[in-house]
Formats: C-alpha cells, structure tokens, sequence
C-alpha cells in the first residue's frame, strides 16, 4: 500500500519540523510505504533547508508566497499525483501532532467500511486541543439540509458519519479522488475542506470519523468578526480577506450546498463587518 501524505507551510519551522516527525514515526506494516509532499509557500525562515537537512526523502515545491492554505494543499495534491499512484492520499495540517497509530487506525476504517459494506469512505481524524482538552478539529453533522449550521461529532469508541470533515488529519482513498477530484480552485483558505466532504457526499460517498483522538491541534480560529474599535475598513478589508470572513469563497460555498440560506448568509456576514458589537450581543 502506498501513501502520499500532502502538506503545506508558510513560516513554521519547528511545527513543520514536528509535523513530519510524527508522520515518519507513524506505524504502518512492512508492506506499506509513506512519501511526503510539501509545499513551502514562500517561508522566510528557513523552513525548507531545515526539512531537506532532517528529512532528504521529503518532496519540496516552492509556492507563489499567495497560495495560503487551500492553494498550498492542492499545490502538494497536484504534485503527488504526478509523481506516480497511490492508494491513499493523506491531508495533514502542519501544526497537527499525530498519535503513533493515527494512519493505521485510518486505514483500518477504511477497510472496515470497504470490506464489510463494500464503500468507499474518507477517513477523518479528531483532534484535541492540548489546552483546553477540547476536541478542536474533526468531523461535523449538520443540524439541518438547509443550513450550515453544525454540530460536532466524536466517540471514544465507535465511527461518527459526519457531513463536514476538516483535513487537519483525512485520508482519502484513490477511487475517491478519481471521481471527485482534489480541493477546489474556488477556495484560497480555507472552507475547501468542507467543501470537498460535501462533494463527496453528493456522489455517494461516506465520511467517517474515527473513534477517539488521533492528534493534537491548538484550535487557532476563534471568533470570526472584529470588533467595532477596529475601523470600518479594516473590518471590510477582514470581510474579503482568505484568512478573515472570505466573503466570496464563503458565499460561493453557500451557494454550491445551501442556496436557500444564501440570503441569510450574506446578512450575517454584513452585520459582523458593519455592526460586530450588535453581531457579538446577538451571538449571545
């Protein structure tokens, strides 16, 4: 069985370094293999030399310096599939620490999922946010079909479906990829993650969650308005900013897997942006 794990960075060196520590270090049988594709999307500190110098078999791609997270993943994906073919291709955020069976324990629900069902799955991995021992990424279900909203799903023990997945740890099978595809264009960021359990799901595949946690990841997201002291426009240049409110990758998602909520969506987005402290007590 053969893997590509995929990444991307963007000035975090020891995180990265960290990172592929624990990918290297993942216990898999002998017949499996693992080769890293990263992207290092311009990093300004060192962080390319530092991967060649700790770990040589790592495949390095340079980015543009405006790729961000989505555009850098992809970059990764694209290049992998090129490269040869693999069974499983693995989307790690660089600042996830992996458990030492996180990838086999994957696998294994795939397998499960393939061999007793007969489906294809996408594996998520939940992680835990080693300050507050809150589970930060995962897997989501959502409350309704009409709307984004969702809640979070994790079980010590046993799978979770779930509609949305986030690819600090995902494994998706090849045969998935071929019908799928990898990230979309359409998203710089973030959202693309969700988006791509989504699309799965429209044509007929499962994503699953894998029981207990299988890394940890400090959840850096927060909430996503600023507030009124901040200024009119350093709040509408949030608004369309890739790492603030994204607003046409967000409404473009709306629009792809909610279109009835749209309206209600680019409401939402201009009362954060024009009213935060309005947004901030309505929140409450």
């Amino acid at each position: 069985m053969k893997i590509a794990a995929l990444v991307t960075t963007f000035n975090r060196k020891d995180k990265t370094l960290s990172c592929l520590k624990h990918v290297f270090a993942q216990e898999l049988s002998k017949d499996d293999t693992i080769e890293v594709f990263l992207t290092d999307d311009g990093s300004s500190d060192n962080t390319a030399e530092a991967v060649r110098r700790d770990y040589p078999s790592v495949h390095i791609y340079e980015g543009s310096g405006n790729l961000y997270w989505a555009g850098g993943m992809r970059h990764s994906w694209n290049k992998a599939r090129a490269n040869g073919c693999y069974d499983f291709f693995f989307l790690i955020n660089d600042d996830t620490t992996l458990e030492h069976d996180a990838l086999s324990r994957l696998v294994s629900l795939h397998n499960y999922y393939k061999w007793d069902a007969d489906l294809e799955i996408i594996a998520i991995g939940s992680t835990k946010d080693a300050e507050t021992g809150k589970i930060s990424y995962g897997g989501k279900k959502l409350n309704s079909k009409n709307s984004p909203k969702y809640t979070t799903v994790f079980s010590d023990s046993q799978p979770q479906e779930c509609d949305f997945g986030n690819a600090n740890i995902m494994l998706v099978p090849d045969k998935i990829v071929d019908r799928v595809g990898i990230l979309a264009e359409k998203y710089i960021h973030g959202i693309a993650d969700y988006d791509y359990t989504q699309r799965a799901q429209k044509l007929g595949f499962k994503s699953i969650v894998a029981p207990g946690v299988l890394g940890f990841c400090h959840d850096d997201h927060g909430h996503n308005w600023m507030p009124q002291k901040s200024g009119l426009r350093a709040r509408i240049k949030y608004l369309y900013h890739p790492k603030g409110l994204a607003y046409n990758e967000y409404l473009y998602f709306i629009r792809c897997h909610f279109p009835g909520y749209y309206p209600i969506a680019v409401s939402k987005l201009w009362l954060k942006t024009l009213f935060p402290f309005l947004w901030g007590t309505f929140k409450k």
